[in-house]
């Protein structure tokens, strides 16, 4: 018999999850780099393994196909890898080694100096509902934390309860399995719990992928504490994709029909979906989107993002947005066909906040501009964004001024590519100013996300037995010695 998992975790095994948190630490920031690879690489075994479980248990909770979910898994336990080759590595450690120098220029002798990165401490991760698997119970947020050396508390996402449970208890198997100590992973129910969690002092940092209003709560209250933590959430964008007139000429059919796919992929329930295009006036773009064929819609993650998607809608029609294509049928709120609405610059610019928002879903906005140097005024109107894209020639003379507005707005930049696809490596940036996230200078994905749950610490004329392995002479990991690279 399955047993479902709880609606909310009581205080009292809160209040335990959170003490075993943090006597984890103790232990497990004092392992060897070898041990906290090995781990990572047991827990991405143990779900691989638990994959024909897993995946069938997404597939009812979501609404989302088989072969999606098998891919997001795949790319689940490819990060808990990458970040285990990461600590192998040892450069995420930032070890630099200043030798004492009597005679340093400064006019005062040089102490023996040796700074390292360390881990936080017991780190609160948020699951997010669009990615049931990779921004989830054992997603980015908590294979970065690990890997940094910190436990994770996981707190479960409404949308799949049964998946996070099934996923937690094969995460902690393998803990088991690799000597972990006892509360190094667990996972709490309930909103309440999230909210009790981010405010204890045992717990050194939140990781959050969700909405604005839910993240911007959580943000407030983790910097209300009397000891301020950092909160890495990464809450809304809209994605802009600007187009050129000479694109439009040489590729406006071929850009229309790629902006579709992209736009309406996973039913438009993507953090990185494009949810405005800029055209100029009578493109062949435009023209394009009137008569194309849109797939036909499909179930929504669950009933609250579908209702907010319908509110969207409505907010897009009554501040004036023309429905342009509304799909083959009529508007469904059970499985809402993708839309492309349209609205001239001056409307766009006249009512940003109404306008240039996030609508999650299979929506999106066109924009039609009158000369490209709109472009950079309809540039500077967006809030932080995850990206912002180009569809361009390369010869265009707006180009270098639109870059380097849109690298002040958005987290990365894509020039005739597409923004749904975040690819695991290493120069990955997934962030951008608020609201995009909350931390504009850190990454959720990508190698670099490590950085997020560790903190520097220097050691001044300490003796190398009690220095970290990292900081002995002969280490390999040091990055500088007497000041030199």
């Amino acid at each position: 018999m399955t047993i479902a998992p709880p609606d909310t975790t009581t205080e009292a095994t809160l209040d335990q999850t959170l003490a075993a948190a943090e006597q984890a630490a103790v232990v497990y920031r004092r392992w060897d780099r070898s041990a906290r690879a090995r781990l990572l690489r047991t827990i991405a075994d143990a779900l691989d393994a638990a994959g024909d479980r897993l995946v069938p248990i997404a597939q009812e909770e979501t609404h989302l196909a088989e072969g999606r979910l098998s891919g997001e898994l795949t790319r689940t336990t490819f990060q808990l890898r990458l970040f285990a080759e990461t600590i192998d590595n040892g450069d995420y450690l930032g070890a630099r080694v200043d030798e004492a120098d009597p005679d340093w220029p400064m006019g005062a002798a040089r102490p023996d100096l040796r700074r390292i990165m360390r881990p936080l401490g017991p780190v609160l991760v948020f699951s997010a509902s669009n990615f049931p698997f990779a921004f989830s119970t054992a997603g980015g947020d908590t294979a970065s934390a690990l890997a940094a050396g910190c436990p994770v508390v996981v707190k479960a996402h409404r949308g799949h309860p049964r998946l996070t449970e099934a996923t937690a208890e094969a995460v902690q198997k393998a803990c088991a399995e690799a000597g972990a100590p006892e509360g190094m992973f667990a996972v709490i129910f309930g909103t309440e719990s999230g909210r009790i969690a981010v405010q204890d002092p045992r717990i050194k940092a939140a990781g959050f992928t969700g909405s604005i209003g839910g993240g911007r709560a959580l943000f407030d209250l983790a910097n209300s504490r009397p000891d301020p933590i950092p909160f890495y959430g990464e809450l809304g964008s809209n994605n802009p994709v600007f187009v050129t007139g000479a694109a439009d000429s040489e590729r406006g059919v071929e850009i229309a029909d790629e902006f579709v796919g992209s736009f309406t992929m996973g039913a438009g329930q993507f953090c990185t979906k494009p949810g405005t295009i800029l055209v100029p006036v009578g493109s062949r773009l435009l023209e394009r989107l009137r008569e194309v064929t849109l797939p036909p819609g499909a179930a929504m993650l669950n009933e609250g993002i579908r209702d907010g998607y319908v509110a969207e809608i409505e907010k897009l029609q009554s501040n004036g947005a023309e429905v342009v294509n509304a799909g083959a049928g009529p508007f469904s709120e059970t499985a809402p066909d993708p839309i492309i609405h349209r609205v001239e610059a001056a409307e766009a610019l006249g009512r940003p906040d109404d306008l240039l928002g996030e609508c999650f879903g299979p929506s999106t906005l066109v924009i039609e501009y009158t000369d490209e140097s709109q472009l950079l005024e309809l540039a500077r109107a967006y809030t932080g964004q995850l990206t912002a894209s180009l569809q361009a020639q390369g010869h265009e003379t707006v180009l270098p001024d639109l870059l380097d507005t849109l690298a002040e707005v958005a987290g990365r930049l894509l020039f005739n590519q597409w923004p749904t696809g975040v690819s695991v490596t290493y120069a990955q940036q997934h962030g951008g100013p608020y609201p995009a996230s909350t931390a504009g200078g850190s990454t959720s994905v990508g190698t670099a996300a490590i950085e997020r749950f560790l903190r520097p610490v220097a050691y001044q004329g300490m003796p190398e037995h009690l220095l970290p392995a990292e900081l002995v002479a002969g280490a390999g990991v040091a990055q500088m010695i007497n000041g030199r690279r």
